[in-house]
């Protein structure tokens, strides 16, 4: 499904889809005569035309002052039909002041329309309807299979998903796409809007935005025409209204009313939507997901569906876009995609009975799509079995022979002609976005903010995130502190001698790798998070880089000229800075190394910096990666192979020559050989045993000019260590280079920020893929031959029904225990506060379950269904909860959690 946001005035086309009929072919419905419109649309085909019309229809339902002007909605009095949190709020009439105020000055408010025609449009893919489960054996065969695909001795068969479709979606409408899982339907979506990672689009397939190309379309205006999935991808630790005032905050435009702040705005427009889809009771409520409690599940599809009516774009694809929505809320949901479509020049649609009225261009009954899903409610009426077509290739015959189609392509060559790729239309869509974009944004950008508008708008979020979410904060600077306490004891008070000498450098050697380390899991991080960026950059929100300057900008926030280049260091910064100091001040004077002011700085700016640095590279190894298992093999090995190469288990001079290059490149080396310059230098370190010792019988009395100290580097006769010599003989270290090595860490740093920041932008996560079968080792079956196409029709409709009927469970097995207890639940309550705020989730609830029942919880979105389960089954871990909940009337036992499912 597809829609526009409710207050822009532009027109706007939205399709929407729905699993329910099979696709089919072509554009399957009915448009009504050109020359009678459908009463629910604007009959304007002018777009200059459509907000004088809809001021001069609006005058009498919107608010005016005593001068005679409409009211800002933004600036409306308290507790009025224009302030979103007022219980008078009215929608209908706020829209209509917005469009009255508008239409007195249409330069600066230019229309915004995208309409779309496509002819023979067609995607196909590449792929097998079968395939082996990968194990550690037969994994190699796939390197075989690559390099078979590549000579051209194999190759994949071609899987025709979209033929040789048509289709006209003028400005101002709404079209729904039904169509069984499988058919097409999110395929069709994803052509439309764009989204074509992982299958091709024909090249004989004509697509015309309302004249302009499609590569325009997708590339300078991509966020004009988004595809908005039914998976939900939120920030879980963000409340619904941080999120929501993010998306308004980012296509705030700039051509705004006179006197209307970027902030006031996109608090506004949130309180707004919020307004609209029923949310503003979770305004601060975490959106939350699987594993932080946060809002229901037909909530977080409200959120996802309001995040992209706040993008504002004129062409939305939305899949599936009331899952997760009762039968009232999608109700509404469709009533504002009509009322947008009406006050703004939009588009919509969606529901059973009343949600269809709602579209003027088709009535689909129940009966009708159960029996498309169903063959055993397929029934063809008397005298008409040899008319009906069965197979695709018969349905595909009678479209394309149908009256339906010719009046189909009619209007598409009629829109072809009045909107022409690349004519007029094209330079108003452009200056309607440049009037939009913030003024420092060049034209041909498809974001409306600027860069550094952009970073901010991130890194605010980051700080928004890190307070939503203190528990990895708190946890990584108290692990890292209990790890300081850990290896501090194990070389606690290390001797001044040359006996503590190899202590010494194994100390300064797992200080180092537990700071390059520590940035390890940023990798996973990453990878949670990337789902959210790819949308939003898509919603073009802002630039995938800019998301990672946000996450990471505040670790050098005092360099000026860096802050948009270090990227995802922003929040990251607290807990980076926290760890390292805590680790940093235990471990260093538990163990007594170097106790002076300097060189505990230049401790501390090692290892921070090096903490920075392999941080960079974890989290390039994850943007140049698709998948989290791409990521984790060459991390291990990358791991590996610095820890080995660091110069301490191999010392510099030890190391063979083919791999001596892994050392040059490796930033912890660096940044060790400077802890172990910091350590040494200057230092005269006194021995503690001596060749010949005098231990040794007839060496009792040696002179002291006649011994040496037991210790590389050690002079004859001197009863101490040269620290400088000692690290120069063992580690190949000189003093002249720990600046050096502070330089080379830094460039280190800003190369792997680069290498993030080009592949966070261009390189995308690994897309879904289409479910293929998978079967036991040896044990694939025969594919089932193709039915006969010739075969006798009442053959084929008495099959299927059959088959249909055929299809029951099996019996249950007789091995399990009947149960017979009775679970009943009296005056259950269930207490949590919201920022200090005391709120009642369950009031007084009673019911019960008998053994061989099974009883359902039915309620609105949000009403508690899911709560109330985690209730009952012991699963709540915060809050409390009141009541009785008994088993055959005794109190449940410890085992009850255990046995609920």
């Amino acid at each position: 499904m597809a829609s526009a946001a409710p207050w822009a005035v532009s027109t706007q086309t939205q399709v929407m889809v729905d699993t329910i009929v099979p696709g089919g072919f072509g554009n399957d419905h009915k448009r009504q005569d050109s020359d009678k419109p459908p009463e629910s649309t604007l009959n304007s085909s002018e777009d200059g035309e459509i907000v004088y019309e809809l001021a001069r229809g609006f005058i009498q339902h919107s608010i005016k002052n005593a001068n005679g002007e409409h009211v800002n909605p933004f600036d409306g009095p308290d507790d009025s039909m224009l302030d979103p949190q007022s219980e008078k709020f009215n929608y209908k009439t706020w829209i209509k002041n917005l469009v009255g105020i508008q239409s007195r000055d249409p330069d600066r408010y230019p229309a915004r329309v995208a309409g779309i025609s496509y002819k023979n449009l067609g995607a196909h893919g590449f792929g097998e309807a079968t395939d082996y489960q990968k194990t550690f054996g037969n994994y190699p065969l796939e390197g075989i299979e690559l390099i078979n695909r590549m000579v051209g001795r194999r190759r994949q068969r071609k899987i025709q998903i979209l033929k040789n479709f048509d289709g006209l979606i003028q400005s101002r409408e709404m079209l729904v796409v039904l169509g069984r899982p499988g058919s097409g339907c999110s395929t069709l979506l994803k052509t439309i809007s764009g989204e074509t990672d992982g299958f091709f689009v024909d090249a004989k397939s004509q697509i015309n935005y309302q004249g302009i190309p499609m590569e325009t379309m997708h590339k300078d205006f991509r966020g004009e025409c988004i595809y908005q999935a039914e998976v939900d991808v939120h920030f879980p630790q963000l409340t619904v209204g941080q999120t929501l005032e993010f998306a308004a905050r980012a296509r705030a435009p700039q051509n705004r009313i006179p006197g209307v702040t970027r902030d006031a705005y996109a608090k506004h427009m949130r309180d707004v939507i919020m307004a609209v889809f029923g949310l503003t009771h979770t305004l601060n409520t975490k959106v939350g997901n699987d594993f932080i409690r946060g809002v229901s599940g037909g909530e977080r599809k409200r959120v996802s569906i309001a995040e992209a009516a706040l993008g504002g774009s004129p062409l939305q694809c939305w899949d599936n876009s009331t899952r997760g929505l009762d039968s009232a809320t999608a109700l509404e949901f469709v009533k504002t995609l009509r009322l947008s479509t009406e006050m703004t020049g939009r588009s919509a649609l969606r529901r059973t009975t009343d949600l269809f009225r709602k579209y003027p261009a088709r009535q689909t009954t129940a009966d009708f799509l159960t029996s498309l899903t169903s063959p055993a409610e397929r029934a063809i009426r008397p005298g008409f079995e040899g008319k009906t077509p069965y197979t695709p290739d018969e349905f595909v015959s009678a479209w394309q022979n149908s009256d339906d189609r010719a009046q189909l392509l009619k209007e598409i060559d009629a829109f072809e002609r009045e909107y022409p790729v690349g004519g007029d239309h094209l330079e108003k869509f452009k200056e309607s976005r440049r009037a939009a974009q913030a003024g420092s944004q060049r034209v041909k950008s498809p974001y409306t903010l600027s860069v550094p508008m952009q970073i901010m708008l991130c890194v605010d979020r980051g700080f928004q995130r890190l307070r939503g979410d203190m528990s990895l904060f708190l946890s990584g600077i108290l692990g890292q502190a209990g790890m300081a306490l850990v290896i501090g004891s194990v070389f606690y008070n290390l001797e001044n001698n040359t006996g503590a000498l190899f202590s010494r450098g194994a100390l300064l050697f797992m200080a180092i790798l537990m700071a390059a380390f520590q940035s390890a899991l940023e990798i996973l991080t990453l990878y949670a998070q990337r789902p959210i960026v790819e949308k939003q950059s898509k919603y073009a929100f802002y630039h995938p880089f800019a998301e990672a300057v946000g996450k990471y900008l505040n670790n050098l926030y005092s360099i000026q000229l860096l802050t948009y280049v270090i990227a995802s260091m922003a929040c990251e910064l607290p807990n980076k800075i926290g760890t390292t100091i805590l680790f940093d001040l235990g471990l260093y004077f538990m163990t007594n190394l170097r106790r002076t002011p300097e060189n505990f700085f230049v401790f501390f700016l090692f290892t921070f910096m090096c903490t920075l640095t392999m941080s960079m590279y974890f989290r390039s190894i994850a943007a140049f990666s698709r998948t989290l298992s791409q990521a984790m093999a060459p991390a291990a090995i990358f791991v590996l192979a610095l820890v080995i190469y660091t110069g301490f288990a191999i010392p510099i001079r030890d190391m063979h020559p083919w791999f001596r290059w892994i050392n040059y490149i490796d930033p912890v080396a660096y940044a060790f050989g400077a802890l172990m310059i910091n350590e040494f230098h200057d230092r005269q370190i006194p021995c503690t045993a001596y060749v010949p010792s005098q231990q040794v019988p007839g060496y009792e009395n040696v002179a002291p000019d006649q011994r040496v100290c037991s210790t590389t580097g050690s002079a004859a006769g001197a009863d101490f260590l040269d620290g400088d010599t000692y690290i120069n003989v063992t580690y190949k270290y000189h003093h002249s280079h720990l600046w050096r090595n502070f330089g080379v860490i830094i460039a280190f740093m800003i190369f792997g920020c680069a290498i993030y920041l080009t592949a966070t932008e261009y390189i995308s996560a690994k897309k879904s893929k289409g479910e293929v079968l998978l079967f036991r080792r040896g044990r694939v079956p025969d594919l089932d031959p193709q039915p006969d196409e010739e075969s006798n029709v009442e053959d084929r409709v008495n099959t299927e029904t059959v088959l249909a009927r055929q299809k029951t469970l099996p019996d249950a097995p007789a091995s399990i225990q009947k149960q017979t207890a009775i679970f009943h639940w009296d005056e259950v309550n269930y207490d949590i506060k919201i920022k200090g705020e005391p709120r009642r989730l369950l009031d007084g609830i009673d019911g019960w379950v008998c053994p061989g029942t099974l009883t359902a919880l039915m309620g609105v979105s949000g009403a508690g269904k899911t709560t109330l389960l985690d209730v009952l089954a012991s699963r709540v871990t915060m809050g409390v909860v009141s009541g009785q909940m008994l088993v055959d009337g005794r109190e449940r036992d410890s085992g009850f959690q255990r046995k609920t499912g």
